[in-house]
Order: C-alpha cells, then sequence, then structure tokens
C-alpha cells in the first residue's frame, strides 16, 4: 500500500481456513505453522490485508499450503531456549547460522513446541527446529555427521544465535527417542525389578510358612486322636507291636 501514516499501515490476519495448524505475523505477512504433524495435504488459507485508516480498506487473497510427509531418516532436533513465537520471527536468521557454522544448505523442516494453542504460544522456554541439511550435490547429509558437526560448532552457534535473540542462547542436540531414557528412569526401572523379586520372595515364604503350619497342625491332631484312643483303651502297642500300659489297672494302684 503506497499510503503514509495509518492509511499504508497494514495488518495481516487469516479469515477462513485451517487456523489451528497455521497462524501470521499480522505485521509481515509471514504465515507459520502452529501444528502440522502427521498431517498431509493442501491447505486453503484465506489472508486478509487490512490498513489503518479511517475508511478501513481492506483485500484478500487464498494462499495454498501443500504439506508433504516427509521419510527422510536424517532429520536432526536442535532444541532452543526460546519461545516458539520468537525463533519462528527469526527463523531466516537461525538458518542462516546454521548454514554458516555447518557449511551445508539448511533446510528448517519444522519448528515445533508443546505448547501448540496460540494464547500459550510464548510461555514455554523451548523450540525444537528440526533441520536437515544438504552438501554442495544436494544430497541429504547424514543425520550423525549434523549432530556431530553441531556439537563441534555448538559455542560459536550459540554465540551467533544470541545476537540475532539479544539474549542467551542454549542450543542442544536432541537426541534418539531409543537413547534418551534418563538415568534416573534406569534407576527406577532396575528398583522395580529389585522391589518385585523381594515380593516373589516374601510370598514364597509365606506360602512355604502356611503350609509348614498346616503339616504341624495335622500331625498334632493325629497325636491327639492316638492319645484319646490310647486313654480308650490303657493297653496300647507300641511300634514294635508289644503291648504297653498307658494307665496302670487300679488293682494295680494297691
Amino acid at each position: 500500500d503506497p499510503d503514509s501514516g495509518d492509511n499504508g499501515l497494514l495488518l495481516y490476519s487469516l479469515v477462513s481456513g485451517q487456523t489451528d495448524e497455521f497462524d501470521i505475523n499480522e505485521h509481515t505477512g509471514q504465515i507459520f505453522t502452529v501444528s502440522v504433524a502427521g498431517k498431509v495435504g493442501t491447505f486453503n488459507l484465506e489472508v486478509q490485508a487490512a490498513d489503518q485508516g479511517t475508511r478501513g480498506l481492506t483485500a484478500r487473497t487464498t494462499v495454498s499450503v501443500t504439506v508433504d510427509s516427509s521419510s527422510s531418516s536424517n532429520v536432526v532436533i536442535l532444541v532452543l531456549n526460546q519461545k516458539i513465537n520468537v525463533v519462528e520471527r527469526n527463523s531466516a536468521e537461525v538458518q542462516r547460522v546454521l548454514e554458516d557454522k555447518l557449511e551445508w544448505n539448511v533446510y528448517l523442516v519444522n519448528i515445533y513446541s508443546n505448547e501448540l494453542e496460540r494464547k500459550a504460544r510464548s510461555s514455554t522456554n523451548e523450540t525444537q527446529v528440526w533441520i536437515i541439511a544438504f552438501d554442495e550435490a544436494h544430497q541429504e547429509v547424514p543425520a550423525e555427521d549434523v549432530k556431530s558437526k553441531l556439537r563441534e560448532q555448538r559455542a560459536d552457534i550459540e554465540l551467533e544465535l544470541e545476537k540475532v535473540f539479544s539474549a542467551s542462547v542454549s542450543a542442544a542436540v536432541a537426541e534418539d527417542p531409543a537413547a534418551s531414557t534418563s538415568p534416573e528412569l534406569v534407576a527406577a526401572i532396575v528398583l522395580g525389578v529389585l522391589l518385585a523379586g523381594t515380593f516373589i520372595a516374601f510370598l514364597a515364604y509365606v506360602l512355604l510358612d502356611l503350609k509348614r503350619k498346616r503339616k504341624y497342625k495335622k500331625q498334632d491332631l493325629v497325636k491327639k486322636v492316638e492319645i484319646m484312643e490310647a486313654i480308650d483303651n490303657p493297653w496300647a502297642a507300641d511300634k514294635n507291636g508289644s503291648l504297653k500300659s498307658l494307665e496302670k489297672p487300679e488293682h494295680m494302684n494297691n
């Protein structure tokens, strides 16, 4: 808009379409993703530009965004301690810094945060930048090589990004899910196994003790029956088959 003053001040907005998946910078008109993970296809977004003059003139256009699924195994995740809206606003500078320090062409696959709602986009100081690097032959650089180079250049990358964000920056390479098991989790698993083993041993002891008590109780019952039978019959056979007196007859006491 060639006008000056408020008549030339434009604000951009998404009028309709998949506004849950996309958002727009109202000052620059830059469209960025909010969350398109696992989604493939073409999204048609209706964008409006409105000046701030008294008459409030507007114009609209349709922007088609195609999201392709990526089967690449060379995506590397760089975690920055910055809010997602700040990273998105400076994504071009982030890409420039990475290309300069890695000495490869870098493609930003996605800028992601666990905070998906727009109202919470500035609440979490952790943003994931998903990247793929390409060499001079336009071939994907293996993920392990990219990770190694990122770790080597980490200090320089953080220093340059501090200039971009005007704040202290931490840039860490995210580990693969299989290799990211924390020591605390390992300790918890080991402790769980030990507790399970202790419980099984205790349960076995309890069952064995109950079995032993039942055996002794049965033996005591047999003895009581034998004694009662012997009292009823003062002359009882011993283990050799001979008779013995458990109770003296009355005439023998005399």
